[in-house]
């Protein structure tokens, strides 16, 4: 048998194995997103994450200077784009990052923050398939700042203060029954209304945090 053909052969032969044994493993694992992800899924994840983040990507340099406005920016932007699924404080722990899967990280741990602000800036821009997470890329000078901005934060967040988070909670985008139930507390207290309004069920805003 030739070598060329018999190689062919190991490989098929070994897309087969890993093809049945991931089958078994989702077969026995089931399908469901309440599920916490395995070790075995987790080290996938990882390593499919790594392995699709252009190479290029890694060695790229934030050309944004760290400042105190630059990082109120990006609180502004993780707030008003980021936190619905990620949280204010990275933590993850939202309705949606909770019924994703994976399942939002906690980006104030190592897995995020050993990433260099390349392969962050990437992910942002470019998101990653097959996951919850978007690619938030315009392909503009401006949309590009942003992302720089937003590494510059994301570095921030094991360290984020009580106040940064009561801003950022100020900054998430409200639903409807809270737009109406701000609009309805105005006209009460312009005495517009005779009794108060009720208050809106709201979900929970995570915000807990670390002070500096």
């Amino acid at each position: 048998m030739r070598p060329v053909l018999k190689a062919f052969l190991l490989l098929l032969l070994l897309a087969v194995v890993l093809g049945a044994a991931g089958l078994f493993y989702v077969a026995g694992s089931g399908v469901s997103a309440r599920e916490e992800p395995g070790r075995v899924e987790e080290f996938v994840a990882r390593r499919v994450r790594t392995m699709a983040i252009a190479r290029r990507a890694k060695s790229l340099r934030n050309p944004v200077e760290y400042s105190g406005e630059v990082i109120a920016d990006g609180r502004a932007h993780f707030a008003d784009h980021c936190a619905q699924c990620h949280a204010n404080d990275g933590s993850g722990d939202t309705a949606m990052g909770r019924g994703m899967w994976p399942k939002a990280p906690d980006m104030r741990r190592a897995q995020t923050q050993d990433l260099t602000d390349g392969e962050l800036f990437w992910i942002i821009e470019n998101g990653i398939r097959f996951t919850g997470m978007p690619a938030w890329g315009t392909g503009t000078p401006d949309g590009e700042l942003a992302s720089w901005h937003l590494v510059h934060f994301i570095r921030r967040l094991p360290r984020l203060t009580r106040e940064e988070l009561a801003e950022m909670e100020s900054l998430n985008p409200r639903s409807p029954a809270e737009i109406r139930q701000q609009i309805e507390e105005e006209q009460f207290l312009e005495g517009g209304r005779t009794t108060p309004p009720s208050p809106a069920a709201t979900p929970h805003k995570h915000t807990g945090g670390d002070d500096d």
